[in-house]
């Protein structure tokens, strides 16, 4: 169960596993309910409605994404690397299938759900748009320039990497070099730089 001192904020962390778990379908507010270990009927009084329901765990989301990006982009010591941030790209693609897992099954359903929700579109826009600004920011730290295009691409990317490590088969990830999160990364950072002639080359070799 999930264990957050604010009502609201246990009701999220429960839609989201229930999200993960069960897809959209299965977002009901006697499920976040029982998810949740609250009374029947807590849920339906803090949100009435099944899109309610999406719109509270998309601003949530977005609310806790926003926050970790720019605690990480106030800690980046002096000495960053270009290496270290292909690094960190790395381990942020690793944690999409690890212990981000059910966030970003999440994630994707409120995608689905966003393509005809106007309003979570919006919240799930902050996403986007913080993983722009970080970008842009980690490549200036270590005096390299993206464009916010070049972030965007690199931001679309990670999450259509995501996306295929968890739903397809293991085997055909493998094939696929969709598990190898370091050459992913590098060629995902190549995809957004300037020129694009580095980037070629980095597929090439990412392709075998």
């Amino acid at each position: 169960m999930p264990q957050r001192g604010n009502r609201r904020e246990l009701l999220a962390d429960a839609a989201i596993e229930v999200l993960a778990r069960e897809g959209g379908r299965g977002l009901t507010h006697r499920a976040i309910d029982r998810e949740a270990e609250v009374p029947e009927g807590t849920t339906k009084n803090y949100f009435p409605t099944r899109s309610a329901l999406y719109l509270a765990v998309a601003r949530y989301l977005a609310a806790r994404h926003t926050e970790a990006l720019e605690a990480l982009c106030s800690e980046i010591p002096a000495d960053v690397s270009s290496e270290d941030i292909t690094a960190l790209y790395a381990a942020m693609l690793r944690r999409m299938a690890t212990s981000a897992r059910s966030q970003f099954l999440a994630l994707f359903e409120l995608h689905l759900e966003a393509v005809r929700n106007p309003e979570v579109r919006t919240a799930l826009s902050a996403i986007t748009e913080a993983n722009v600004d970080t970008a842009v920011h980690l490549h200036s730290a270590v005096g390299r320039r993206i464009s916010r295009r070049g972030a965007g691409l690199l931001d679309a990317g990670m999450l259509g990497v995501a996306l295929s490590m968890l739903s397809l088969p293991e085997d055909l990830v493998s094939e696929l070099g969709l598990d190898d999160a370091d050459g992913l990364a590098r060629a995902l950072l190549a995809l957004g730089s300037p020129h694009g002639g580095p980037a070629l080359g980095v597929l090439r070799d990412a392709a075998g």
